[in-house]
């Protein structure tokens, strides 16, 4: 929230079709400005609206990846361009409310665009830990107008704000916060840094199991750092998957040594392993990686309210003997 003064402006810029920002969202506004006008007169008549308040039988209907009727569309736009907020959720459903009546009054402002500006720059490296400021993949960096980007960057540079970091192998200059250089001197002395050493079991006792998005494997990342060539397979027709809808890469130490694909079945209770893989075949019989995996599946199983497992899949038996111990435990 206290971000907000800062996004209320590149909500104005998206409200104003800056070129810099997400022309989608203009076009919304100009396709549907009948249903987004509606919206605005509920709200102030309701005071929170969801989108399933409205029957489809009496709405338009939409095609696009941001709902079925031109409600969820209205009110995404006004969402986006900052006159709505989530009051709360259903489940996984947004309620919305007028902004001023869920935004503390002190911080319903917009920033000054030089403040807006730095904030996303350091939002963005932030997010990255190291960034390339580049803007065709970058999160938040979009949001910089591009005739002044550099120029900004340089007086963060000038400023400390920001440092440039050189990586072996990599060609780009990268980007850190000044404030992150001790943990880098840390790293190239070869040490972790203390404050990234977790209290109940580091990763060499429990694996991790990474999600697809998450920045260390993401796009080509697990390929670079861990020489791992993962590929989230959602988005892929199903007879070229290789490895499973949403396959897991599993992190040890701090290296990628696996990735398995799951399912849950609530109606059942199973938690279900379709698929496991190992990168390097050698693990299949290493203890220490049987104990860590089986705690990482454990505390897997029992997030999710898993009352049983099914370990078929996973072909070294070792391994699925240990995961099988680790889970029977939890009852």
């Amino acid at each position: 929230m206290d971000e907000l003064p800062h996004w209320r402006v590149v909500m104005q810029r998206e409200r104003d079709g800056h070129p810099d920002c997400d022309p989608r969202v203009l076009k919304m506004g100009q396709e549907h400005a009948q249903a987004i006008d509606e919206m605005r007169t509920i709200l102030r008549q309701r005071e929170i609206v969801s989108n399933r308040d409205f029957d489809p039988a009496t709405r338009t209907r939409m095609q696009s990846y941001r709902g079925r009727k031109d409600s969820s569309l209205a009110l995404y736009y006004l969402w986006r361009t900052g006159e709505v907020m989530t009051h709360h959720r259903e489940n996984f459903e947004r309620v919305y409310a007028l902004a001023e009546a869920v935004a503390p009054a002190h911080l319903f402002r917009e920033s000054s665009p030089d403040e807006a500006d730095r904030f996303l720059i350091r939002k963005e490296v932030c997010f990255a830990g190291l960034s390339r400021l580049n803007r065709t993949s970058d999160a938040f960096f979009r949001g910089v107008p591009f005739s002044i980007a550099r120029q900004i960057v340089d007086q963060m540079l000038a400023a400390g704000e920001l440092i440039e970091v050189k990586v072996e192998g990599w060609r780009a200059v990268h980007y850190a916060l000044a404030s992150d250089s001790e943990l880098l001197a840390e790293l190239i002395a070869g040490r972790i840094p203390q404050a990234w050493i977790p209290l109940e079991r580091t990763t060499q006792e429990e694996v991790v199991f990474l999600a697809p998005l998450d920045p260390v494997c993401a796009r080509g990342r697990a390929k670079v750092l861990f020489g791992v060539d993962y590929v989230w397979e959602v988005y892929k027709p199903e007879h070229q998957r290789k490895f499973g809808y949403y396959a897991l890469p599993v992190l040890w130490g701090d290296r990628l040594v696996a990735r398995f694909d799951s399912r849950f079945d609530r109606s059942t209770g199973a938690f279900v392993i379709l698929g496991f893989w190992l990168e390097d075949e050698a693990l299949a019989g290493d203890e220490a990686f049987a104990r860590a995996l089986a705690c990482g599946f454990s505390r897997f199983a029992a997030f999710l309210g898993a009352s049983r497992m099914d370990t078929a899949a996973v072909s070294q038996p070792l391994l699925r003997q240990s995961i099988e111990a680790a889970v029977n435990s939890l009852d």
